[in-house]
């Protein structure tokens, strides 16, 4: 898959909150998952794929009610791409909030290798 059939697959999964199949999907057994500080019992690099989808449980077993997802369209160059994610949830034991962020993807031989994100 061409990086921006990768993104625009990616941006549909998150905008039905899919997060899960998009990762198993598009992502290489090997991706890196970077965010912006290690915070509330989540390091700053998470490696591998099994490893980041336990991780995206840990976040949905923190997570109250997600009221909307939004992904931007990509911005997409030959191997990397970004976009925008908001979401409009609340976390247990907190007030609802918007969370938006900014994603960076890198592909190699048609998959997902790294994401980052950026508060």
């Amino acid at each position: 898959m061409k990086t921006d059939q990768i993104a625009k697959t990616l941006v549909e999964y998150c905008n039905k909150g899919d997060f899960e199949t998009a990762q198993r999907e598009l992502f290489a057994n090997d991706a890196v998952s970077i965010e912006p500080r290690a915070s509330e019992g989540f390091e700053k690099e998470t490696k591998g794929l099994k490893a980041i989808i336990e991780k995206g449980h840990k976040f949905e077993s923190m997570t109250e009610k997600v009221y909307g997802v939004k992904a931007s369209e990509p911005l997409v160059s030959q191997n990397s791409f970004a976009m925008t994610l908001s979401m409009d949830m609340a976390m247990k034991g907190k007030e609802r909030a918007e969370m938006k962020e900014l994603c960076v993807y890198n592909v190699k031989d048609g998959k997902i290798i790294s994401e980052q994100f950026f508060m």
